[in-house]
């Protein structure tokens, strides 16, 4: 191998500082988070409408910033204060959930979360996509959704420890988060202070840099495959309403989050081989296999007569994760040259698509039960898998 090739195969530095960055926010994020099906519905009297809006809606606020965070990314001096700041206001918003005393409560404190989530995101993935030359685009990707359920991994951990050994309460762990995710905000400071530019290769010719390259049409994406991105976005179960169905087949509330934590080991282990799948057979193909398997694991879920059954279904959402989420950003990154812009359209897109799904999802379980609403998910997914299957369309498999 060249010396060159041999560059273009090591990950950037700033992609590794921004994977310990959400290795802390997402150990204190699912702290939090795995709780909160016990937290709403047994000690704040909420049910499963409760918990499919919990998501939805909070995604859904966040859109609009996304947007405006997207197009902002595209001015670099912009890059670092939306980054620092979206982690910030993260920080500050997640352990206040621990103090609410309604599900309205929740849904606006996690909301405000998300809008965290909105403001650093499309910057954070813009930095990534300009750092990592295309040919390892997804391997970069990856990496950085691995530290992130990496860090998932941890927290359910670290609230099972402070609930089993030390006696703590769901309220008293989720106002505990606020330590690890202080640590992201300090690492983060540090990780932005240099950004790498994109490395240029023989297909990427230095040229113009992505934040003043003109845009290809970036307020109607080139593939139709982005628009079905979005629509499994409205088609996935809300993944509270996954650990409710959980609790229905029998699961402890303690196991909840060691399952949990199960989940992010197979997320890790199979985040950065899917970004590699997708760097040789192609974004599409990758998220094809992964709606697919999506049906099948929720079928399998809907199925499941136990506990034990049931949680090594759950536990397949692991690989369907890795399978769709390198993949999706990999593709976004391929559409345009204003990648911030593109971003904040990819974000803000899906979390409004996931706001009606997650609401009607979350009806269909209160009215008929998880395994009508595993049913209903599983019959979306199948037809959009099958959709992206015969699609033929500009950018779908662009490696």
């Amino acid at each position: 191998m060249t010396e060159n090739g041999a560059s273009r195969q090591r990950l950037p530095a700033v992609v590794r500082r921004l994977g310990v960055v959400s290795f802390f926010n997402d150990l204190a994020s699912e702290m939090v988070y795995p709780l909160l099906p016990a937290f709403v519905t047994t000690q704040l009297g909420g049910g499963a409408i409760t918990l499919g809006a919990l998501d939805g809606v909070a995604d859904a606020v966040a859109a609009g910033v996304k947007l405006v965070s997207g197009w902002l990314a595209d001015r670099r001096w912009w890059r670092r204060p939306l980054v620092i700041g979206g982690y910030g206001i993260a920080t500050l918003a997640r352990p206040l959930i621990g103090l609410a005393t309604s599900g309205w409560q929740v849904i606006a404190l996690r909301a405000t979360d998300r809008i965290g989530k909105g403001i650093r995101n499309p910057p954070r993935d813009a930095v990534i996509a300009d750092a990592a030359h295309r040919s390892i685009r997804g391997r970069a990707f990856g990496f950085h959704r691995a530290m992130d359920h990496a860090g998932a991994m941890i927290g359910p951990l670290v609230a099972w420890g402070l609930i089993a050994w030390q006696g703590m309460t769901p309220r008293d762990v989720i106002l505990a988060s606020v330590l690890p995710g202080l640590l992201a905000v300090v690492v983060v400071a540090w990780a932005m202070t240099r950004v790498e530019p994109a490395r240029p290769g023989p297909s990427q010719p230095a040229a113009a840099t992505p934040s003043c390259a003109p845009p290809e049409d970036v307020s109607k994406p080139s593939s139709r495959l982005f628009l079905l991105i979005v629509l499994f976005a409205f088609a996935r179960l809300p993944e509270t309403l996954f650990l409710l169905r959980l609790q229905d087949l029998r699961v402890p509330v303690a196991v909840i989050p060691l399952l949990w934590s199960l989940l992010h080991v197979v997320r890790t282990a199979a985040s950065y081989p899917g970004g590699g799948l997708s760097d040789r057979l192609g974004p599409r193909a990758t998220m094809v296999g992964g709606w697919a398997l999506y049906c099948l694991m929720c079928l399998g879920l809907a199925g499941s007569g136990g506990a034990v059954a049931g949680s090594l279904w759950f536990l397949a959402l692991g690989v369907v994760t890795a399978l769709t989420e390198s993949p999706e950003r990999a593709f976004v990154a391929s559409l345009s040259a204003r990648r911030g812009t593109q971003f904040g359209m990819y974000h803000a897109s899906v979390g409004v698509a996931a706001l009606p799904g997650s609401l009607l999802l979350g009806v269909v379980y209160a009215v008929s039960g998880g395994p009508a609403a595993l049913g209903v998910s599983a019959a979306l997914a199948g037809l959009l898998a099958g959709a992206g299957f015969v699609i033929r369309d500009r950018g779908t498999d662009t490696r």
